[in-house]
Order: C-alpha cells, then structure tokens, then sequence
C-alpha cells in the first residue's frame, strides 16, 4: 500500500507514467468509466475548500466510484477532540482511499501511520500539496510539451505557498529548469528551499521585486495569492495583499508563447481582463486537476489498467 504526501514520494520515471496515464484518462474518458465501480473515496477536509476538493470527488464520480466524508473540521467530531489518528482508523472502516486537508503540517504523515487504506495529502498547512503539483506538471507537459528547459516565475505569497514549494521541490529533478522568485520581502521563499532544494540542486534562480522585470524572459509565470490565512494579524496582510496584480498592460512585457498558471482561487492577483488571453492557462489547469487526480486514484488502488 502505497500513500501520496509529497510529490518527491513518485520517481520521475513513476511521475512520467502517471502523467502518461492522465492523458490517456483525457483523451479517452469512457474507458475509464467504471474503473472504479464499487470503490470509495473519502474526503476528509479539515479546511475549506473548492477547487481540491470538488476535484478529488469529480475524479472518484468519473471512475464510477462514490464519495463520502466531510467538509470542515466543525462537521466531523475533530469539533469533539477527535485526533487524526482516531479518525483515520475509522475511516479505514468505511472507505477504500482518502483525501486529507489539514491546517497542522505533518497531520496527512500522521494519518498514514494508523490508516489501512491509502493517504493522500490534499495540502498540509504551509508546507505542501502534491496533487496540486501533479496538476501543475501534467498541465506544463500538455502545454507546453515538456518539463525540462523551461524558465518559470513564480510570484506573490512565496512564504507560505505550498503549492510553490511543492512545485520547485518536484520540478529540480528535470534537467535545465531555472526559477525566477518575484515576491515583496517579507515574503520571500523560505530558507530551506533556497538551500536545501535549489541550491543543494545547483539549480539557477533569482529574487526579484518587480513582476514586470521578470516577464520577458519566462516560460511560466505561476501567479499566487497572499493568503489571509497564514498571517497573524491581519495589519500585515492588508499591507502585502495587493503587491502582485497582474493586468493586460503588464502582459505587453510577457512572450507571445507564455502559460500563466494559478493553484486559485484569485482574489485580485490576475485582473478578470486577462482571462481572455490566450496565454491564461489557469482554468484548463483545473480540468488537467481532475484528470491527474484519476490517474492518481488509479495508481494507489492498483486498478488492473490492462482489464478496462
């Protein structure tokens, strides 16, 4: 029995025949159908969530599966004291697989120790989201091709954005990538990726304060929000929020063929009038979301592909 914790948990060669099996889902749905018929999934979210969520129980529905679990901390009985670990062991009871968003980082880890089913991490406080990394590798690789020699910007809340921690962790194991870091001070990304990821992996990178400074050498621009959540008072989150705001008169600076990416929501970070233009990736990255996500149910309930 295998878990997803963090993206570093699947070898490139193991993330290139997920990602294999992901297109395949796309371009060939039916087949798929009821590869999971008689299966659950449970989601078990301790933090709200849309896109995560919905997504996990859309691909479960698609595989002809069944969802089950709850949607806040205050509707499970973690509202009574309950621990993850209590939780998990009952959880095992009922279904075949999870999904675990948690505030405290390490809670999905925790969970695997006592689970009898599978344990995905659906995004464990500050710290990480894999299968939003999965969704964002499998939507670089549609788009653009490929997951090496590439230039991507990563921008706004760089210190508290798993999802871009995440993403550099699982991207230094391609070969010729480079990181442009665009984010106010304050927040920077953190130390430990800096050291202990990108240079430990010799890997090009460098911090930059203006967003339009960046954008003509890029390949990606993956565009964050400040997150309300990860500040301890909400004067410091007033005075960062609007630091980023990418609008059509800053596209005039991007290349012609550039993706912008977004784990979402947005709150004011891409202006609406740059949806409309052709190189706005954000949404199709939330189908590529779901796709990635069936292929990943696949993998951990060892589903006989060759049978379907």
């Amino acid at each position: 029995m295998r878990h997803l914790l963090s993206p570093l948990d699947f070898s490139v060669e193991e993330l290139d025949k997920l990602l294999d099996l992901a297109g395949d889902i796309e371009r060939n749905p039916d087949k798929y159908k009821e590869a999971c018929k008689g299966k659950k999934i449970a989601t078990l979210f301790y933090e709200p969530s849309t896109r995560t969520r919905l997504s996990f129980e859309a691909a479960m529905l698609n595989l002809g599966g069944s969802v089950l679990g709850f949607s806040s901390a205050s509707s499970s009985s973690a509202a009574k004291g309950e621990s993850v670990s209590d939780t998990i062991r009952m959880i095992s009871c009922y279904a075949d697989i999870c999904a675990m968003r948690h505030p405290k980082e390490g809670a999905p880890l925790v969970a695997s120790s006592k689970s009898r089913i599978p344990v995905i991490n659906a995004g464990d406080g500050g710290h990480q989201h894999p299968t939003q990394t999965l969704t964002d590798l499998l939507t670089i690789r549609s788009l653009k091709g490929r997951l090496s020699n590439l230039t991507i910007g990563l921008c706004g809340d760089l210190k508290f954005g798993r999802t871009v921690h995440s993403l550099i962790e699982a991207l230094v194991r391609y070969t010729d990538v480079k990181f442009v870091l665009i984010s106010p001070d304050e927040l920077r990304v953190p130390e430990y990726i800096r050291e202990d990821v990108l240079a430990a992996h010799n890997i090009p990178f460098k911090e930059v304060r203006k967003l339009e400074d960046a954008l003509p050498e890029l390949d990606i621009l993956y565009m964050t929000r400040v997150q309300r959540e990860r500040f301890f008072n909400e004067e410091d989150y007033v005075r960062l929020k609007d630091s980023y705001i990418l609008d059509k008169q800053k596209m005039t600076y991007a290349p012609d063929d550039m993706l912008i990416l977004h784990p979402l929501p947005r709150v004011n970070e891409i202006s609406v009038e740059v949806d409309d233009d052709p190189r706005a990736a954000y949404f199709r990255q939330v189908q590529y979301g779901v796709y990635v996500r069936m292929a990943l149910i696949l993998t951990l309930l060892e589903t006989d592909l060759d049978s379907l």
